[in-house]
């Protein structure tokens, strides 16, 4: 898997990837599954945690348990223009919920990469 651009949000994430051999739907089904598990043991194994009692009273209103979104939506992108269009819009997401001012200052999300920036969370290839 090759990952373009990402940006996440506190209810969702935005992924521009290219999976050569997996069906992208299972891609991001698993990446959930495993980020989800991952956030709720962290979550658990602080006490000192002073939102953990918020936090976890909030995913169990859930049954079983739910950190991400149910629906996924992928979408083929077919032309570099398309590719350069999604790019945007991942990194312009928090700029519309009113976040941020300009996408480099979302610290979840790879504009800092676009603009080489130094401080980015995440490395990826451009």
């Amino acid at each position: 898997m090759c990952v373009y651009a990402y940006c996440f949000m506190p209810s969702h994430v935005h992924l521009v990837f290219r999976a050569e051999e997996e069906n992208p739907s299972e891609v991001l089904r698993d990446f959930k599954a495993y980020t989800a598990k991952r956030v709720l043991e962290e979550i658990e194994a602080h006490p000192q945690e002073s939102r953990q009692e918020w936090m976890l009273a909030l995913f169990e209103q859930n049954k079983p348990r739910q950190f991400w979104q149910h629906h996924n939506k992928p979408i083929e992108l077919w032309s570099d223009k398309v590719v350069n269009q999604k790019i945007y819009y991942v990194h312009m997401n928090p700029v519309r919920a009113g976040f941020v001012t300009s996408p480099e200052h979302w610290k979840y999300s790879s504009a800092k990469n676009y603009n080489r920036l130094a401080d980015s969370q995440i490395v990826i290839d451009i």
